[in-house]
């Protein structure tokens, strides 16, 4: 399907207006501080559940195999949950999925 000049207008205004009403409307509708502390502390969580959201199914198609994905994505769980820096866990992500690749061809 080929879009016509008209239509693609149509749907570049669309997506600008969604944006624009995304970022406008929190600041239109939430004028005074927000004083709930259920609200505040689920406010606190959202970025880093939209941050995993995007992030995991990207990282569990990265190899073409789940398997050896998933042993990587241990791996890197597990060094970032003990403190390690972020080239660390990198490096040390790509070791388990080339582990789990040589294991894969063993067996």
């Amino acid at each position: 399907m080929t879009l016509t000049w008209p239509t693609y207008f149509l749907y570049l205004a669309v997506m600008a207006g969604v944006t624009y009403l995304i970022r406008m409307l929190p600041l239109t509708v939430f004028r005074r501080e927000i004083k709930s502390v259920f609200i505040k502390s689920f406010l606190h969580y959202v970025p880093y559940a939209v941050l995993a959201a995007m992030t995991i199914p990207g990282v569990l198609e990265s190899t073409g195999d789940i398997r050896t994905a998933a042993a990587g994505l241990v791996v890197a769980v597990v060094m970032a949950w003990r403190g390690h820096g972020l080239l660390t866990v990198a490096i040390a992500a790509c070791c388990g999925v080339a582990a789990a690749q040589g294991l894969l061809l063993l067996i």
